[in-house]
């Protein structure tokens, strides 16, 4: 999360249709086209597959910044790719995947788009960016859908091209918040003072709120910090602030959790006792180990996720192809958040290029599919997905948030294990939220 903060309410639905047929050209796409060093030669979204000829798409995600990074993202794509096509492709069509960096930066982030534009991408799948200022106007104006982004902005959740596998920020803290209000005193949110990381205290809150708490404590930190001992200090001064209940402290910072967590631990030995929770993408089980394992900060931390724990047998598919495609590659952690979203909107993907036969793949045909009410199965990592605009999150600025389910988490022994079998619904938190 990276990026000079303003101010910004939750926006509201973009008042944007998609092109009309494939020869439509928007404002927004002509500006792409002027943008590229090429030109354009085709009409964006037209072509990328057809008959039994290949299909592209693209992934991107942040790799080697100093702030939050991905790179597991683009390479299970590309293991992905390499997996489908020994089978045959997808109903005989050669899957072919471009991979960009966006470096979390706001120009590399639209420059990613422009290229996928550039490529005739039928899609971008499985990507990690919290730029989508920058790069969904040029999706969007090029008529390319954007299926499974990781769900770390709003706008997500808002773009009618835009089709989450998961319920990004929103359902992870909200449902973080209504877990801790049961057994928490005061709860500081230690996060990034970035536009992305303004949106995060709403969310949380509505979920302590939701269980008859008081908000959080807001505490900013700058995302690519070398330690956080005064920030570490001042969140545990809030958490113990009230002798009456056991505090909590809710890092919430991306990569950088683990350097706060660093902090936290040298500091925590002169308070109160406080419990740490935060969400997955801040924390995983390789973060774990390499603090300490049982022995480091985070034991007993309550952590949410929007899938299964990352040892269930519904996420044996993906560790297959990982052994027979990536074997080695380590850059692909299969417990990552990241690649876990990835392999997901991958699988929804494939499902909607199968539903379209042996007609055209293009951006138009795989957005039609998905507007016209395809449902998509995922082997049990998510309920049944189905988009459609005006959902029921759509009052409170959320119209493309299907999938508000989360799963909640615990450290035990070092290990990240389930703490409440299957999954909880936050749809009703979220609307009942004051995210305005």
């Amino acid at each position: 999360m990276t990026g000079r903060r303003r101010i910004r309410s939750i926006p509201l639905p973009r008042l944007l249709h998609r092109p009309v047929g494939a020869g439509a050209l928007s404002a927004g796409a002509l500006v792409a086209c002027a943008s590229l060093a090429a030109g354009c030669g085709v009409v964006p979204g037209a072509t990328g597959g057809s008959g039994d000829g290949p299909v592209t798409v693209m992934t991107w995600a942040p790799q080697d910044t100093r702030a939050t990074n991905k790179p597991g993202m683009p390479a299970l794509a590309e293991a992905y790719a390499r997996w489908v096509n020994s089978q045959g492709g997808i109903n005989g069509r050669r899957l072919t995947v471009l991979t960009c960096n966006d470096k979390n930066d706001t120009v590399t982030a639209a420059r990613c788009a422009r290229r996928a534009v550039q490529e005739n991408a039928v899609a971008v799948v499985g990507s990690y960016s919290q730029h989508a200022d920058s790069f969904l106007p040029t999706l969007e104006g090029a008529g390319i859908p954007y299926i499974g982004g990781y769900g770390i902005t709003t706008d997500e959740f808002t773009s009618p091209l835009s089709y989450p596998v998961n319920g990004g920020q929103p359902a992870l803290l909200a449902g973080l918040g209504r877990t801790l209000a049961d057994g928490c005193g005061p709860v500081t949110l230690i996060r990034p003072d970035t536009i992305a990381g303004d949106q995060l205290p709403p969310l949380l809150d509505s979920g302590l709120e939701a269980g008859g708490h008081a908000p959080s404590g807001d505490q900013r930190a700058a995302e690519d910090a070398t330690s956080y001992d005064s920030q570490a200090r001042q969140a545990l001064e809030r958490a113990t602030a009230d002798a009456a209940g056991r505090g909590c402290v809710v890092p919430a910072l991306g990569d950088r959790t683990n350097t706060f967590m660093d902090s936290f631990r040298r500091a925590r030995a002169d308070h109160p006792e406080v419990r740490t929770a935060t969400v997955l993408g801040s924390v995983d089980q390789t973060a774990i180990d390499a603090s300490g394992g049982a022995s480091g900060p985070y034991e007993g931390s309550y952590v949410t996720g929007w899938y299964p724990a990352a040892g269930d047998a519904r996420w044996d598919p993906m560790r297959k192809v990982i052994e027979e495609e990536a074997f080695g590659d380590n850059r692909i952690d299969a417990a990552d958040a990241g690649v876990q979203t990835t392999w997901i909107a991958y699988t929804v993907f494939k499902q909607v290029v199968e539903s379209l036969g042996d007609g055209e793949v293009s951006a138009d045909t795989v957005s039609g599919a998905l507007d016209g009410g395809l449902k998509v199965t995922t082997g049990g990592l998510t309920p049944t997905l189905r988009w459609s605009f005006q959902d029921e999150l759509a009052a409170v600025g959320f119209p493309r948030l299907v999938n508000a389910n989360v799963t909640l988490q615990v450290v035990e022994d070092g290990r990240l294990v389930a703490a409440r079998e299957g999954f909880t619904d936050v749809t009703r938190t979220l609307r009942e939220a004051d995210l305005g």
